[in-house]
């Protein structure tokens, strides 16, 4: 029985801990109503999308550098950035953001 425990204990911890990316999770606005949003946790996400016309949705998970997706056929990588990186002047000086391309980005604060 106890070796039983052990096992399990030794299973749980062989997981890890989550990727930075799980700091991530939430919404995240952009300009003009825009906005990111991930939800999932350990590097499995579904990431939504609302651009000025409409929300998508896209499967996505944890790769080095940030949470990738493919949208229209092409992968994306959202990655951390600051609002100056973004490219976008509605968010130039916020500090806590995210972009997909250059001219889409999205920020925390």
């Amino acid at each position: 029985m106890a070796l039983l425990a052990i096992s399990v204990i030794a299973l749980g911890c062989a997981k890890g801990s989550p990727p930075i990316t799980d700091n991530w999770i939430g919404r995240w606005t952009g300009p003009e109503g825009t906005y990111l949003e991930i939800a999932g946790t350990r590097g499995v996400y579904q990431v939504t999308i609302k651009d000025l016309d409409a929300a998508r949705s896209f499967a996505a998970s944890a790769r080095t550098g940030g949470i990738a997706f493919t949208r229209d056929g092409v992968q994306q990588i959202i990655r951390a950035t600051n609002g100056d990186e973004t490219g976008m002047k509605w968010l130039a000086g916020k500090k806590d953001c995210l972009t997909v391309k250059p001219g889409e980005g999205y920020c925390r604060d």
